[in-house]
């Protein structure tokens, strides 16, 4: 598999987080009880950061042989 190859795969993993994230938002917003909310908040929470990274290392791996991309420095050694 080549990094390009890889920056789909990121990309489309990305896109099914950031989906989910969404209908837990709406589901959020829709629930009377509270605690039930709290728990679709807290699962949110933990999605973000998943999402982020995603979206990130699709963006490295899509770009990382061109000489005039600046790397994300979190993916520089």
């Amino acid at each position: 598999m080549t990094l390009l190859e890889m920056s789909v795969s990121y990309r489309n993993s990305a896109s099914v987080i950031h989906e989910r994230i969404a209908e837990l938002r709406a589901l959020e917003r829709a629930q009377a009880d509270p605690e039930e909310a709290f728990r679709l908040r807290r699962r949110i929470n933990d999605l973000t950061p998943l999402w982020r990274e995603a979206r990130e290392l699709a963006a490295l791996t899509a770009h990382y042989y061109d000489r005039s991309y600046h790397k994300h420095e979190k993916y520089t050694l």
